[in-house]
């Protein structure tokens, strides 16, 4: 397959002869005569293998073209030409993920050297990214994107655990997957062909519980008219997913303890106890550790249950995803829905790259979903995301205006601290009130709180405005 090149320079003799260059060698080439233009040009392709871009250009310069470029492809490799070269330029370049970049006037054969790395790079990253994907597939995680080190620590342990009967705690934030995971673990084990049958501890009134995962005999109690298969019947042979284990009553994790230690139950009302062959994996979304502690949960089933824990990522850990889940969302729903739109423009996607995710992925498809429902061009407008995140789109513009002072600047500061004004300025306004200051700041009242834990802010010290 030919490679595809994008060239981005301001002066017309150096694009042409640079097009002519790499034409001659079988690439396939696209020029664009500014930083603006260039990122244009990168929204409206499906990718390009290679970007040339000159660093120093009137508007847009290279280091802007390289964001767009990785944020619509973290695979696309990026060279830099510049006749500015320093140390400082090369480790700058470098750090925003510049593949390399070459001195103006530069020798032919160093700058196809250079091309020609970087392209085998790319093809090197597809080829890998190719058989990652297959791999995804056959052990059913390929609803589940991500390429960030954090997500490949999840698919290369749901490979090594799938294929054992071992009890799985599956933990994370609500809506990082976790169902998603159990299921990747049911499909690549020998019990893929017997069902996988998830409960959600939590949805079940407490006193249906044990009918509900026992089942029941004929008359055990009134309404009984016959007898009824509970969850793990169902599962048999299977896998079951008990989801938001930390919801079960206590009264029924005694008998849940047993059923694992045993490997048998006893249907409500049934004399004789029958063998149970099911993997049980479970998942929750709070801190087992800090209910036992309270008295919630009890500690021999967390250990029963705990032989192997699996951790999933929150967003917030895996921001280098957000590209490849926003583009993957949104072909899921333009596909669905019949829609012909191809991308998303780049106000929008700053403001879809800066929002914080409480609800994690499950809260990006939603937003993803929205926009998509809504909107009435080719490409994502901010019109059509949520009106919270367009009421950021204000400060986002005066964030990108910002200079950085040439002996650079501590970004964790400068955020944590506008962080605590915004904060103090909510709480000021709504008189201390946290459900109000979260609604004022466009967060969830989790995060209000998990926020004002972090920086240490008393609301009684807080002074109405």
């Amino acid at each position: 397959m030919t490679s595809r090149i994008l060239i981005v320079d301001d002066e017309r003799s150096m694009r042409e002869f640079v097009s002519i260059l790499l034409r001659k060698q079988g690439y396939e080439v696209t020029l664009a005569e500014s930083g603006e233009a260039g990122a244009e040009r990168i929204s409206e392709a499906e990718s390009f293998d290679l970007v040339l871009t000159d660093l120093k250009m009137p508007g847009m310069g290279g280091l802007e073209v390289l964001d767009a470029a990785k944020r619509h492809d973290p695979s696309t490799q990026v060279i830099l030409m510049t006749a500015y070269a320093t140390h400082e330029t090369a480790i700058q370049a470098m750090k925003a993920g510049a593949r390399d970049y070459v001195t103006k006037p530069f020798k032919v054969d160093e700058l196809l050297v250079q091309v020609q790395k970087a392209l085998e790079v790319r093809a090197l990253e597809r080829e890998n990214f190719y058989l990652k994907q297959k791999l995804a597939d056959r052990i059913g995680l390929n609803r589940l994107v991500g390429r960030s080190a954090a997500m490949r620590q999840v698919y290369d342990l749901v490979v090594r655990i799938a294929p054992a009967r071992t009890t799985v705690l599956i933990t994370g934030e609500s809506g990082t997957g976790k169902e998603l995971v159990a299921r990747a673990l049911h499909e690549n084990s020998d019990r893929r062909e017997a069902p996988f049958v998830p409960v959600n501890c939590g949805a079940i009134p407490e006193n249906l519980i044990e009918s509900e995962l026992f089942g029941h005999v004929k008359g055990a109690f009134t309404g009984a008219q016959s007898d009824k298969k509970g969850m793990f019947a169902m599962a048999e042979g299977g896998t079951l997913f008990l989801d938001e284990i930390g919801e079960l009553p206590m009264s029924m994790q005694v008998k849940l303890l047993r059923v694992l230690q045993e490997r048998s139950l006893r249907p409500v009302g049934a004399v004789k106890e029958q063998p149970v062959d099911c993997r049980v994996v479970a998942a929750t979304n709070k801190d087992l550790k800090a209910q036992i502690a309270s008295g919630e949960f009890r500690e021999d089933l967390y250990y029963r249950l705990n032989v192997i824990q699996l951790a999933l990522p929150p967003l917030r850990d895996r921001r280098d995803d957000l590209p490849l889940l926003i583009q993957h969302f949104l072909q899921k729903y333009a596909t669905e829905m019949a829609k012909p739109i191809r991308g998303v423009e780049r106000p929008a996607m700053d403001l879809l790259l800066a929002y914080p995710y409480d609800g994690n992925v499950r809260e990006l498809e939603n937003i993803v979903e929205r926009a998509v429902t809504l909107e009435t061009t080719e490409m994502i407008t901010t019109e059509s995301l949520p009106l919270h995140m367009q009421k950021g789109s204000d400060l986002v513009q005066w964030a990108s205006d910002l200079e950085i002072p040439t002996d650079g600047l501590e970004l964790d500061a400068i955020v944590e601290g506008l962080e605590r004004n915004l904060i103090h300025k909510a709480l000021r306004r709504t008189g201390g009130v946290r459900k109000e200051a979260a609604k004022l700041l466009g967060i969830t009242f989790r995060s209000m709180r998990y926020r004002l834990d972090k920086y240490g802010i008393d609301v009684d010290d807080v002074d109405e405005e």
